[in-house]
């Protein structure tokens, strides 16, 4: 059944409201002296500058722990080889919270390559390089040393998809979960609004964080398994064909319940009947006999030792994690690092719109702290006149990671709350001219899609509601969008509404109303969109539709745009060297681009994150979307970097320097009928001899007139990491 927490504002407010809310979260003790404040409830350290926005997650934490009645504070980009850095606003009263920032510290410094990026969009004027390698690591580390006795509280993404043991592409080995690495008491991942609201207002009450184990959304570190619960064994992938029932080392040797004498003597010995009670321990297989309660139930994970030397295991422990993502059914995870256990307990469940709304609707600046003056932050000019009107997604893409960390339940705000943001858009925020950037979130059309029925998404463990086909239990009626798209547009002020954020084009052919309005109206030229791929066997590791539903889209897109006597052009997007994605499938999808006249000049190469489906495949050469075993058939997978250059190069197939490269390969692979001139050839047999630094000039997909070059609408490494990550609503949610 669907799960129901209380409401965020159920807490009696903690007795410091009565300084009500400051005008910036303070970041210095004049700041504070200036509002009255002798310390901070809490102290918020966080990776990435300090803009008091609803897209920059500090701020958002920040502000809602504000409205809790508690005074926060922020520590920005400290100098982590400075402890006066971290002392600046003195010891919290209740906890210190620490975030790498919105985006993972070590994505936002290396490539996929590993290439040392020149940026960094969430630092004033885009310097790279103010804030360490695994910064929540070295924060907590820092905080540790100086605050010994203060609690530690990590969250945002870095620590979200960090909570068990996980493939780190950096080093190219497992890492322990960073709740050892970083000595952080209690890591909270997902969107952590209930988590934060809970911890602080129990340590408010007195209480350790050592005490605070069954909260939602959050891991930590404890000696063993609970009294009480029934742990699933999970360790292995070659369970026998005839599977007996585990013998338990903690059951009674007469295995019974204890009696009230039991308990009496027990309470004797400073114990309670409760702690007395056996755990059962049954083997993964035999679950499917057994209907367990998901309160007092936890699955035991192969330990880190076993999953650093085991890449199968590795691969079937991160199933098991993602199978166990929906809050209605999760049930816990426990995993060994030495004589440690890493306790994940189940999912938060997600916001109502209600709680959305007031979450949003705080007292945003909705600018940088003035301690910046007037430097330039490219994640907050890209951001600035933008709107998130969701969390989550459904689609469960496997190289992406919001899922993992936003959860695949839709959480959508109301219409009037989007509205009443566009009007604090209009008349608060510095060189608004009419235009609203965006108007999304993770996905562009999403928004108050959810399951036709509650009992139905309680019980479903599906990693995706629209591969291999949307489920017919999914509401794809758009109408909700469509209407908040005309009100927008109705707002005194607002000229136009652009549409931004990533489109899930299959879901929008389902509702060709939506698609109408989005062409017609919110499309200035070019839609960005997602295919990823043309070829079915590396889609189906993506859990992406098939190339078919773009061309759906993409008539219709046609259609409508026609209707208006708009000429708009479709920009795809496709990644290079996807776990699973061999050469041939490269050189079709190469194909495919030059038959429809598209020179992608934005390539991006699949990027190995923590956690996500797509890096279990690329790091054991195995596909968690179906069972694991030894005996699972082995991926290809690019991973030395002249094989990625290669799978790059061939989505770059019209770059003249590229053609040495290619012309070899298909010599290789004895495929010269693809080199020559004409049709059904992808590149020529001899050089250029012009200047291969000049800029190539190419067509949009499905055009047969020369359109800009991409070129000349390209955006700075930086500008496109920020635009990515915008609506991920980090650090600690």
């Amino acid at each position: 059944m669907k799960q129901i927490a209380p409401h965020l504002y159920d807490y009696p407010k903690y007795w410091a409201e009565c300084y009500g809310n400051a005008p910036f979260l303070p970041m210095s003790r004049q700041e504070m002296d200036a509002l009255g404040w002798d310390s901070c409830d809490i102290i918020l350290v966080v990776g990435d500058a300090y803009v008091d926005h609803p897209s920059f997650g500090m701020a958002v934490i920040g502000r809602f722990l504000e409205s809790q009645g508690f005074r926060v504070g922020i520590i920005a980009q400290p100098d982590w080889n400075n402890p006066a850095d971290f002392q600046a606003l003195g010891t919290p009263n209740l906890f210190f919270g620490v975030s790498a920032g919105n985006m993972d510290s070590m994505i936002n410094r290396y490539t996929a390559d590993l290439k040392v990026r020149n940026d960094d969009a969430y630092t004033p004027h885009g310097v790279a390089g103010k804030r360490p390698d695994r910064a929540l690591t070295v924060y907590c580390q820092k905080l540790k040393a100086l605050y010994k006795d203060v609690p530690i509280v990590a969250g945002g993404i870095e620590a979200s998809l960090r909570r068990i043991a996980q493939y780190d592409h950096w080093s190219s080995k497992v890492r322990r979960s960073v709740l050892l690495d970083s000595g952080a008491d209690i890591v909270l991942y997902g969107n952590a609004e209930r988590a934060i609201a809970e911890i602080a207002h129990e340590l408010a009450l007195g209480k350790s964080i050592k005490q605070l184990t069954n909260i939602r959304g959050t891991a930590f570190v404890r000696e063993a398994v609970p009294a009480g619960f029934t742990e699933i064994d999970s360790t292995r992938i070659d369970w026998p064909g005839k599977i007996d029932a585990l013998p338990n080392p903690y059951e009674y040797v007469n295995g019974e319940t204890p009696s009230e004498n039991d308990a009496a003597s027990c309470s004797q010995k400073g114990q309670t009947a409760t702690d007395e009670v056996p755990i059962r321990i049954i083997p993964m297989p035999l679950t499917r006999r057994e209907k367990l309660d998901p309160d007092s139930t936890v699955i035991r994970l192969p330990s880190y030792e076993k999953v650093s030397k085991d890449a199968a295991l590795y691969a079937h422990a991160s199933r098991v994690l993602h199978l166990e993502s929906n809050p209605n059914n999760a049930r816990a995870l426990v995993q060994k690092h030495g004589h440690q256990e890493i306790w994940v307990n189940r999912p938060p469940i997600p916001l109502e719109t209600d709680e959305m709304d007031s979450v949003f609707d705080l007292p945003y600046q909705r600018r940088p702290h003035p301690a910046y003056g007037d430097a330039h932050i490219p994640a907050y000019e890209m951001i600035k006149f933008s709107v998130n009107i969701m969390r989550g997604c459904f689609g469960g893409c496997t190289f992406c990671s919001i899922t993992e960390h936003e959860g695949r339940v839709i959480q959508s705000r109301s219409q009037e709350s989007v509205l009443k943001e566009i009007e604090n858009i209009r008349d608060m925020t510095p060189g608004f001219t009419g235009t609203i950037s965006d108007l999304g979130g993770p996905t562009a059309n999403m928004y108050h899609l959810n399951c036709v029925d509650d009992d139905i998404q309680s019980n479903c463990r599906k990693l995706s509601c629209v591969y291999p086909t949307i489920c017919p239990n999914l509401v794809t009626d758009h109408s909700p969008t469509t209407e908040l798209y005309r009100k927008a547009r109705k707002v005194p002020g607002v000229k136009r509404v652009a549409i931004a954020s990533g489109l899930r084009y299959d879901l929008a052919v389902e509702d060709p109303e939506y698609v109408k309005e989005l062409v017609q109206h919110h499309v200035g030229g070019y839609l960005k969109i997602a295919p990823e791929h043309t070829e079915s066997n590396t889609l189906d590791k993506m859990m992406k539709p098939g190339i078919g539903t773009y061309d759906a889209f993409k008539k219709m897109f046609d259609q409508f745009s026609k209707e208006v006597g708009k000429e708009q052009y479709l920009i795809p997007y496709f990644i290079a060297a996807h776990p699973g994605c061999t050469d041939e499938d490269m050189i079709n999808l190469a194909l495919w681009c030059k038959e429809n006249d598209f020179r992608p000049d934005q390539v991006q190469t699949f990027y190995p994150s923590p956690m996500a489906l797509a890096t279990a495949m690329y790091y054991s050469d195995r596909n968690p979307l179906s069972k694991v075993t030894y005996k699972s058939e082995k991926l290809f997978t690019a991973k030395e970097l002249p094989q990625r250059q290669l799978h790059k190069a061939l989505l770059r197939y019209h770059d003249p320097r590229n053609w040495p490269l290619i012309r070899q390969t298909l010599q290789d692979k004895g495929m010269t009928h693809l080199i020559g001139d004409g049709p059904g050839k992808l590149i020529p047999w001899q050089d250029e001899t012009n200047d291969y630094r000049k800029p190539t000039h190419g067509k949009k997909a499905g055009s047969k007139k020369a359109g800009p070059s991409h070129n000349k609408v390209k955006q700075t490494s930086s500008h496109k990491r920020a635009k990515y990550h915008k609506n991920k609503r980090s650090p600690h949610q």
